[in-house]
């Protein structure tokens, strides 16, 4: 196969991972504290002309590659639905949550009590407090979520504040490190260890949104579609180039 058609291939097939990665941000653009990812790109270098005649930077090759992904961690907009149990960070920090397959972590403050008293999220995972799950009383009343994370209630006909906890705020010195899991949740890969997170603070009666932004993903998704198309249409043009001059070798002079 020709150089022209590899690079254009190469090309296609970093797009298409490209739109993969649009498409899901747009699909997450009502999810709360959904966090964006980003694509970053490479030219992959290899020699491709080996006779003497070609030299210096003749002889190279350049392919486009799809190195890795990222996250894209800035804060989305807060919005206000002054529901008690909906908290959203104010700052560069985690919740941390305890899930059937060992602690993960997210900025989503969708939380609500299930039939145990327990505070959880929205998939059903215990929201972990510093000292471990945050349980409320039946008769517990008025939970009030302090900018700390101290949550406080009054206990049945009590007029005198009760703690049920603290909420456990985690911090990564390296958060590109961290995994995104199903559910809006991060784990920690190597190298991502948490530590407690300073300069904090937490909003009650807030969600953090998403922080994609529609009209950027929208115009990414059109610029990659225009994009293969064009390509499509390149290699097309290529292939019929090639196809002519394979027949006008091909004819026997009379």
């Amino acid at each position: 196969m020709e150089n022209a058609s590899l690079i254009g291939l190469s090309r296609q097939m970093t797009l298409r991972r490209h739109m993969d990665v649009v498409a899901n941000n747009m699909a997450n653009m009502n999810t709360a504290g959904f966090k964006a990812e980003r694509m970053r790109f490479e030219e992959y270098l290899s020699p491709g002309a080996h006779e003497d005649n070609f030299v210096g930077r003749d002889r190279r090759v350049s392919y486009v590659h799809d190195r890795a992904t990222f996250h894209d961690f800035s804060s989305g907009p807060l919005e206000q639905t002054k529901a008690p149990l909906d908290v959203a960070i104010d700052g560069n920090a985690f919740f941390v949550v305890q899930t059937a397959a060992g602690e993960r972590y997210t900025r989503d403050g969708s939380f609500q009590i299930n039939n145990l008293g327990q505070l959880v999220t929205a998939s059903g995972d215990q929201v972990l407090g510093a000292n471990g799950p945050i349980v409320f009383q039946p008769t517990d009343r008025e939970i009030n979520i302090a900018a700390d994370g101290n949550i406080s209630v009054l206990e049945g006909t009590a007029t005198i504040d009760s703690l049920r906890g603290k909420l456990r705020l985690v911090s990564f010195a390296n958060p590109q490190r961290l995994i995104k899991e199903g559910s809006n949740l991060f784990t920690a890969g190597d190298g991502a260890a948490q530590q407690p997170a300073v300069n904090v603070q937490v909003r009650q009666g807030f969600i953090e949104k998403s922080n994609v932004n529609s009209v950027a993903e929208m115009t990414q998704m059109l610029d990659v579609s225009r994009a293969y198309t064009q390509l499509s249409t390149l290699l097309q043009q290529q292939g019929d180039l090639r196809k002519a001059a394979i027949e006008k070798l091909a004819e026997v002079p009379a």
